[in-house]
């Protein structure tokens, strides 16, 4: 196994929190070498020292003995006093310090400074306890926002989504978070892979979003609704279907995603078939396939909820799901219309085809009498006549 480094660093957002005094932190998901991801908090103020220590480290690259050389990404000095809108502003540039950290030279961006630096600490696994009268305010990067240049771009401060578990499930790696049935968590990602980053209490950790059932409602109002028109993907993992809902293709086959559900499960269509197929096998077609299946090392597909023994739920009436017989016939008629749309022909797209008139009935042609049945009819001259040789 090679040398630890850091793939890629994401901002989060950060936390407003209040012991042992009114203080910021910003949260980053660090993604490793081994496409482990962590979750690490960090003052402003400690990134300001780390940033002057790798300056430090590298003055050729920070531009100190030559102004056009420097190749470290600026980052401006802490505040004398940081309230909450120098912690909004201050996002934008930090998304930018990181993403510019990853794109130097290894010998910079692979250093034991930064590498110590972005590790988790045991206070990042630490969450506030229950008996504190005031918990901290999370606030977090819009999804849709590439940068955040003022407060406006913000959020404001979030109620993380609060799920319960419907059933025990035991962790698979150290990423992962263990659930008993009857826990209450904080959802603070919800990946498309159908694993979610969630908190309780103190831990954290990745958790199967098909564990997970709202408070209020047992249907997930979040997922969208299912796009027939499909979009384009490649597997990127075989599958061989286990439950009769589901879909077996192989590696490298191109089909088309007609909805896609939070719990990580998508209905995915081949020709004339539909059917359930991990998202996490999937990757949109002209994407990087090669990245798409490291990621798959590290976590799996999630089960699906209908695998899940001893489930429990807190609602009366069960979650709402589209039968396949419906995705089915409402794919039929898209592939339907297409081929119709495809044919060449006069008709613009969309119009309908107009019927060819049959063609009209011929009068019948008697057919030509024999030789015998023209004698049969001549009177006894003329067949006298055509018997005498000329």
């Amino acid at each position: 196994m090679g040398d630890a480094f850091i793939r890629h660093i994401a901002l989060l957002g950060f936390e407003k929190r209040f012991v042992p005094s009114q203080h910021y932190v910003y949260m980053f998901l660090v993604k490793w070498q081994d496409l482990s991801e962590k979750v690490v908090y960090r003052r402003f103020t400690e990134i300001y020292e780390f940033h002057k220590t790798l300056k430090e480290m590298f003055p050729i690259e920070a531009g100190d003995i030559k102004p056009e050389n420097r190749i470290i990404p600026h980052l401006p000095a802490p505040r004398w006093f940081d309230g909450q809108r120098a912690a909004e502003s201050r996002q934008g540039t930090l998304t930018e310090y990181c993403s510019a950290l990853m794109d130097l030279p290894a010998k910079i961006s692979r250093c034991p400074l930064l590498l110590d630096f972005f590790k988790v600490r045991p206070d990042d696994l630490k969450l506030p306890s229950d008996s504190q009268v005031k918990k901290p305010e999370t606030y977090l990067v819009p999804k849709d926002g590439k940068t955040i240049s003022a407060a406006t771009d913000i959020t404001g401060p979030i109620i993380l989504q609060t799920y319960r578990a419907i059933a025990d499930y035991e962790k698979n790696s150290g990423t992962e978070m263990a659930l008993a049935m009857g826990d209450v968590v904080e959802v603070v990602e919800k990946g498309e892979s159908g694993w979610w980053f969630c908190q309780m209490k103190t831990k954290r950790g990745w958790v199967p979003a098909s564990f997970l059932e709202p408070l209020d409602s047992p249907d997930e109002p979040e997922d969208p609704e299912p796009n027939y028109e499909g979009e384009p993907y490649v597997t990127i993992k075989a599958y061989t279907a286990a439950l009769e809902d589901e879909i077996s293709l192989q590696e490298g086959e191109t089909i088309e995603v007609i909805h896609k559900l939070l719990d990580g499960w998508w209905v995915v269509r081949k020709e004339d078939a539909t059917g359930f197929f991990p998202a996490i096998y999937l990757q949109e077609a002209g994407q990087d396939v090669v990245q798409a299946q490291r990621q798959i090392k590290s976590r799996g597909a999630p089960p699906r909820r209908s695998s899940i023994r001893n489930a429990q739920s807190i609602h009366q009436r069960s979650r709402k799901r589209v039968s396949q017989d419906t995705y089915r016939r409402n794919s039929v008629r898209v592939l339907q219309q297409r081929r119709r749309q495809s044919r060449p022909g006069p008709q613009s797209a969309g119009s309908p085809l107009k019927e060819i008139d049959p063609p009209k009935p011929q009068p019948a042609v008697p057919p030509r009498p024999s030789a015998d049945l023209i004698l049969h009819r001549c009177s006894e001259s003329t067949k006298r006549k055509l018997a005498t040789p000329v």
